[in-house]
């Protein structure tokens, strides 16, 4: 069995690719500022950025100013938002651990780019 490569952050590069989607947004900006080298590493953090970024934005500020406007039926456009963030997490906290560069569309090759892959 091949050895695991390591990030900066000295743990295996699956591991420290599966955390950066812990606490969404945040711990994937903490891993983008650790990490030095590891592209896998930083495609992951960039691609949590990206997708619970946006997640949360539509989540906390738009959906609060649509409510007065829209009404009640803002709220089931929230609970798809949130179920799709739970799935979202799951799913590429497993891949990430797999060792996969399970990759959104549009979101995923932008973060892709970024990383420098």
């Amino acid at each position: 069995m091949a050895e695991q490569k390591k990030g900066s952050s000295g743990l295996d590069q699956n591991v420290a690719a599966m955390l950066c989607y812990l606490a969404g947004w945040v711990t994937g900006v903490i891993f983008l500022l650790i990490e030095k080298d590891n592209k896998f590493v930083k495609f992951h953090a960039i691609q949590s950025i990206l997708t619970f970024g946006v997640l949360s934005v539509l989540i906390w500020l738009l959906i609060p100013m649509l409510l007065p406007v829209i009404g009640f039926g803002i709220l089931t456009l929230s609970w798809i938002l949130w179920i799709l963030w739970l799935v979202l997490w799951i799913l590429l906290m497993v891949k990430a651990y797999q060792g996969q560069e399970f990759k959104l569309p549009i979101i995923g090759d932008m973060a892709m780019k970024w990383a420098g892959k």
